[in-house]
């Protein structure tokens, strides 16, 4: 029988850096929420290999002294909880885990100096080895140093991903985290470039803007909702405004950056009936509640968190977004009308007028000469007014029974075509319809196959992205290429547009660029090669087709009608939505009681 033991401290703290360390974003995300708590103003952070070979973050802020510096190495020492009271905790950090833990794995070096005091101290320990310590030179604050994480452990090394990914999650750490303050500033260097540099004491609305998107000022609404002691602030991007993946979405709860289940499924919610299913919103929330109606100690990473009412702050999230966007840019969300939902309730009966058009009126008073005028079978008060005259066609009208999805009579709320069909009505979607017409047409252009059929442009156009997304397009700059979108690096955060597929020569490059960088982020480390391309090239598609809101021709419906009917798979577009559906004599009748 195994004798039960005490495990060694060392193995205590790598086993502990196994839930607190997973990557150097990690690590990176524990020293700056250091630096935040110890009150610092401005947090310098450097990266070198993504965080693979070193992170230093600086501060200006208390600073500690030596024995302070030897205890905060410690297992379960913090300065965060003066009391027993967990539920009560403010600050981000409170485990007291996270330095010891990244010192077990990694060589860190600590110099620290205390406000008012004209003396700095250093330690340097390596793998939970102490090397060195002694006095130091630096101004008031304190510099953490991580250098070579897991290198002496390759079992986990081995594990980590390439340096542009562990460069890309730590970006993330810091933006999400520079958010979550901008009273704070906050400055990013990688590989000795600077990467990113704001101000403190900003707005929310301008540091939001700074960090995700400068488009989102002039797309966004001001979200403010409070209940009690619960208080809901916030940039809402408007639905127009939307991406192809979920990373815009930054969700925070008393200042802490977190991912919970609940907040993000409230946040689809809100958006519900503004959105494509394949679209999400861009956003930042932040919500501040009292301690103890919320629990941060679910995760040792910290990233969860667990309400004492979960439908509050629900529906704080939920009505807060939907009143804020519906007292926005109408144009972008459209709320149905009061009235005209009354209506669809509870049809109106209003009694017979008279002098409608049911009710001929007699003028017996009237002379002979009016004669022809004293019957009248209509008031002209309730007639329309006359727009137009009934004039002979250009071209004589198709026949229905010519074609399997009929002839086009008109478009409705400028997204669908109506037309007849020999046996029925047919409905059809004009950008799903069109959409997979065009994807269809990439396809048979050879693309995919080195042999699509490009359109240079004339002059290059540049598009401003992420850094991290100028590294995926790069990456696959070879495979676009296949597409007909030709594409080069112009700096560090943006991407040169040489050419784009011939069958979207109509297309904006930039959304075009912006939607496939998306694409390459959710999809491209999870897909075959031959996926990835078929939902690049679904990407390009969607771009190069006719949107809905479009007014169309008699002729442009008639054409896109008869490419449906000789075009495979046209029946659903490239997510799977049928693109039109047709309602038979027979289902018509039956709407009108005829059968």
């Amino acid at each position: 029988m195994r004798v039960i033991r005490r495990l060694p401290e060392t193995l205590i703290n790598r086993i502990a850096a196994g839930e607190v360390v997973e990557r150097p974003a990690s690590a990176l995300k524990e020293l700056v929420e250091n630096a935040i708590d110890a009150g610092a103003v401005h947090i310098h952070v450097r990266l070198s290999e993504g965080g693979l070979a070193m992170i230093e973050v600086t501060d200006d802020g208390c600073g500690m002294r030596p024995d302070e510096i030897a205890l905060a190495l410690e297992r379960h020492a913090t300065s965060k909880l003066p009391d027993e009271a967990i539920e009560e905790v403010e600050t981000l950090g409170f485990r007291g885990e996270a330095l010891p833990s990244i010192a077990s794995v990694a060589q860190v070096t600590i110099e620290s100096r205390p406000q008012g005091s004209a003396d700095g101290w250093k330690r340097v320990v390596d793998n939970g080895t102490l090397l060195s310590e002694g006095p130091a030179a630096l101004p008031p604050g304190t510099r953490v140093r991580v250098e070579h994480l897991f290198e002496k452990i390759p079992a986990r090394r081995k594990f980590l991903r390439s340096a542009r990914s562990e460069w890309a999650a730590a970006q993330d750490v810091v933006r999400r985290l520079a958010m979550a303050r901008p009273d704070l500033g906050f400055t990013l260097e990688h590989d000795g470039r600077r990467a990113l540099h704001v101000q403190p004491d900003e707005t929310l609305e301008a540091r939001v803007a700074q960090l995700v998107a400068r488009e989102l000022a002039g797309n966004s609404v001001a979200v403010d909702l409070a209940r009690g002691d619960y208080h809901l602030v916030g940039v809402a991007g408007l639905p127009t405004f939307n991406r192809g993946m979920a990373d815009h979405q930054y969700l925070f709860v008393n200042g802490r950056p977190v991912k919970d289940r609940l907040l993000i499924g409230a946040v689809r919610g809100a958006y519900a009936d503004m959105l494509a299913r394949d679209r999400h919103a861009v956003l930042a929330l932040f919500l501040q509640v009292p301690g103890g109606e919320v629990d941060v100690n679910v995760h040792p990473a910290k990233t969860e968190v667990r309400f004492r009412d979960p439908q509050l702050v629900r529906g704080m999230i939920v009505s807060g977004l939907r009143h804020a966007l519906s007292s926005g840019d109408r144009r972008s969300a459209q709320a149905p009308s009061a009235s005209a939902m009354a209506a669809w309730q509870a049809e109106p009966v209003a009694p017979v007028q008279q002098g409608s058009i049911f009710t001929p009126t007699w003028r017996p008073e009237a002379r002979v000469s009016d004669a022809g005028q004293a019957w009248r079978g209509y008031e002209q008060s309730v007639l329309a007014p006359i727009s137009a005259r009934a004039e002979q066609a250009s071209e004589p009208v198709v026949a229905a029974a010519q074609h399997p999805l009929g002839v086009a009579r008109g478009q409705v709320a400028n997204t669908y075509i109506v037309a007849e069909a020999e046996d029925g009505l047919v409905i059809v979607d004009q950008h799903a319809a069109h959409e997979r017409l065009v994807l269809e047409r990439l396809r048979a252009g050879g693309a995919g196959q080195g042999a699509a059929q490009s359109q240079a442009l004339l002059i290059g156009e540049v598009v401003e992205l992420e850094e991290v997304a100028c590294d995926r397009l790069e990456e696959a700059s070879a495979q676009l290429a296949e597409f007909g979108l030709v594409l080069e690096r112009f700096g560090p955060g943006a991407m040169l547009v040489r050419a784009i597929p011939a069958a979207l020569a109509k297309g904006d490059p930039a959304k075009l660029v912006a939607d496939v960088a998306d694409d390459l982020a959710q999809n491209g480390d999870a897909l075959l090669l031959g996926e990835k391309l078929d939902l690049i090239l679904a990407t390009m598609a969607c771009h190069g087709s006719v949107r809905a809101g479009r007014t169309l021709s008699v002729a442009e419906m008639n054409a896109l009608l008869r490419e449906m009917e000789v075009t495979p798979r046209s029946g659903q577009c490239n997510h799977g939505r049928p693109t039109w559906v047709k309602l038979a004599h027979g289902d018509i009748e039956k709407l009108f009681g005829r059968k």
